[in-house]
């Protein structure tokens, strides 16, 4: 999976630099401290189920997500968090690896990430993270910038 990462990355002239872990990282804590940064700068990648429709969350590992302003922002009447096979099924990455490109959803990215001149995202897998820029990241993905944190 992380091939497809570097592959992607390359075809959308996305510069990254991969970091290898000794182990997964499960909390967003334990990733910033696997490669040195404050727990905002982690981009989390959260899959959420609107109206029936697959989106990708990339948030601040700083705050937790509003699912009001998510579904405001959206304008869907319903938003909820997606299952493990539910994300498998619309990314091919499982929980905990799905980096914030590499797939065809929509993304909404969280504005507080913007405060850094990079970000770590997932790299395909639980054991990679991505370091980018996220103005980059926002620009190769086509994201919808907006404040979505709790």
């Amino acid at each position: 999976m992380r091939e497809k990462v570097l592959r992607t990355a390359e075809e959308l002239g996305l510069r990254v630099d991969v970091r290898k872990l000794d182990r997964p990282t499960r909390t967003v804590h334990e990733a910033a401290s696997a490669v040195g940064c404050e727990d905002a700068q982690i981009a989390k990648s959260i899959v959420f189920v609107a109206d029936g429709d697959p989106v990708i969350v990339i948030a601040s590992g700083e705050h937790r997500i509003d699912t009001y302003k998510l579904a405001e922002l959206l304008d869907v009447a319903e938003v909820r968090q997606a299952s493990a096979d539910e994300v498998r099924a619309a990314t091919g990455f499982s929980v905990g690896g799905v980096p914030p490109f590499a797939h065809d959803l929509p993304v909404v990215f969280d504005e507080a990430l913007l405060r850094h001149d990079h970000v770590f995202a997932a790299g395909g897998d639980g054991n990679s993270l991505v370091e980018v820029d996220p103005r980059s990241l926002v620009s190769c993905t086509k994201a919808t910038v907006a404040q979505i944190g709790a």
